[in-house]
């Protein structure tokens, strides 16, 4: 399929989603596969892809699915209808708090952690194709993506101090190496939303399209990525959050030991032939 044929697709899948109910999808979450990427789409239009049990639950299974699968090689996160998507379900919660049970958060421990931990983890590229409103966890899954998109009409909003509650699904450590300690604290106390030209000087996003171009350039950028360096990007991931954390003779060492590993891979190789040769690399993520 072709990255005009697997745009159209999606957009169609984004209509047909948008005119069912807030509850009455069939599919919560949309699967298309497509140049090695594999596009999961938030389903749930009429609710603003608010989260359900069911959607995180798909949602984490998905990603756990796409880390295994070899032939996807980059993992694009989008939401279909307007927006990207709104957090937590409220109505979901509500119901939850008024039930009496013991830890109304357990979804915290049980659904958000795991889902961000997939994320950050996976071995793979992750792109989050910002399309509309992405706020409190919606904006944090935002965040744990490897790559932001947004199109023009993207807004992003702490939501949690809203609600009473402090941040979760990692904001409080992806927000602060985006846009540092202070500028995290700022938007999650005062919960502001924030456009995407603000987002784009902040660092929230790395670029800005159209609204009717967001699609296409999300995947044509990756499908860039899944053709390349699979195992590098992993090692990138990996070697950079320890990097955040850690002293330098620390970072030295991750660094040595991700270069002695990628050092023995096919693309590698490939690459210093591929260079000696005046040609380009076929990497095949091995």
């Amino acid at each position: 399929m072709t990255a005009h044929e697997s745009t159209e697709t999606l957009g169609n899948a984004a209509a047909n989603g948008a005119q069912d109910g807030a509850g009455g999808e069939s599919e919560v979450l949309l699967t298309t596969d497509a140049d090695g990427v594999r596009t999961l789409t938030f389903n749930r239009p009429k609710a603003y892809n608010s989260l359900t049990v069911e959607l995180k639950e798909r949602l984490l299974t998905a990603l756990r699915e796409a880390a295994e699968d070899d032939s996807v090689r980059a993992v694009v996160l989008t939401g279909a209808g307007k927006a990207f998507c709104a957090g937590q379900d409220l109505k979901e919660h509500v119901a939850t708090l008024r039930s009496g049970t013991e830890n109304p958060l357990a979804t915290v421990a049980e659904h958000y952690n795991p889902i961000v931990t997939a994320l950050v983890d996976l071995p793979k590229p992750v792109i989050a194709a910002v399309n509309g409103s992405a706020a409190g966890a919606g904006a944090a899954l935002a965040y744990a993506c490897d790559l932001r998109i947004a199109s023009s009409s993207a807004t992003f909003a702490m939501a949690f101090a809203g609600v009473g509650l402090g941040p979760d699904s990692g904001a409080s450590w992806t927000l602060q190496r985006l846009v540092g300690a202070g500028r995290a604290v700022e938007l999650m106390m005062l919960g502001r939303k924030v456009d995407s030209e603000e987002a784009l000087r902040l660092g929230l996003v790395g670029e800005v399209v159209p609204d009717d171009e967001l699609a296409a350039r999300s995947h044509a950028v990756a499908t860039r990525l899944a053709a390349g360096p699979t195992r590098a990007y992993a090692k990138i991931k990996s070697t950079v959050a320890r990097a955040a954390e850690c002293s330098l003779a620390e970072a030295l060492a991750a660094e040595e030991a991700a270069q002695t590993e990628l050092g023995g891979t096919a693309d590698h190789r490939e690459a210093v032939e591929a260079f000696v040769e005046k040609r380009r690399p076929q990497f095949t993520g091995k």
